[in-house]
Order: C-alpha cells, then structure tokens, then sequence
C-alpha cells in the first residue's frame, strides 16, 4: 500500500464518547486518524485514552479541555494541541459553532476509556 485516499462519505462511525462525534479515516493497531466533531455548549463525558497520545489540528470552532485536576485548556482555528496518554479530561466547543478537529491517536491497545466525574 504506497497511498491511499478517504473521501468524507467513507469515513466510518470511532469509538464513542458521549457528546463527540469521531470519524475514523485511517486505523491500525499503534495509530488512529480521523475527524472529530462537537455542539456548541456540550461536553464530552470524562475518559482517557489509555497507552495514546492524542495530537490535534482545530479546522473551525473554539473548544475548551478540561483535565482532571481542573486545568483548562481553550483551543481555537489553526491550534495545534496534544493531551497525553492516561491524561483524563473531557472536552467540548466552547463558542456557539460546531468544534472540528482533525485528530491522530499514536499508542497501543483500547483507545477510549470513560472514567466517573473526577469530582465527584
């Protein structure tokens, strides 16, 4: 396989975490590309990603990570950001549009864990 190509319409449905929308380009046992997708003013749940570290370029929309903790870190078109494995947070568009993101995990084994409210 020298390359290959994924239109929008051959994207398949990513592991869920409530709130976000992920759809997988590409997939193999130590990486994951795809796209990412969130409402404006709805958070994911609280998860991790396990043995990934996770990179991300935002396309549009501004979008806000909250770490366990209570760090917060905001994001906006043209960032580039990354969270680290077993980092656990939770994440949202924090404007009034949609939040997108083209996003690679690069790790091995499962990739989302939900986890309960860290504050709770």
């Amino acid at each position: 396989m020298g390359a290959s190509v994924k239109r929008p319409a051959e994207l398949t449905p990513g592991a869920p975490t409530p709130g976000m929308k992920r759809m997988e380009a590409f997939s193999a046992e130590d990486r994951w590309v795809g796209h990412v997708s969130g409402e404006p003013g709805v958070l994911s749940g609280w998860h991790h990603h396990g043995e990934h570290d996770t990179y991300f370029y935002v396309l549009s929309g501004r979008g806000r990570i909250e770490l366990q903790g209570g760090e917060l870190i905001e994001v906006g078109p043209g960032d580039f950001a990354q969270i680290a494995a077993g980092t656990v947070h939770r994440e949202g568009a924090s404007g009034d549009e949609p939040l997108e993101v083209v996003l690679m995990r690069i790790g091995r084994g499962p990739q989302v864990f939900p986890v309960d409210d860290p504050g709770s």
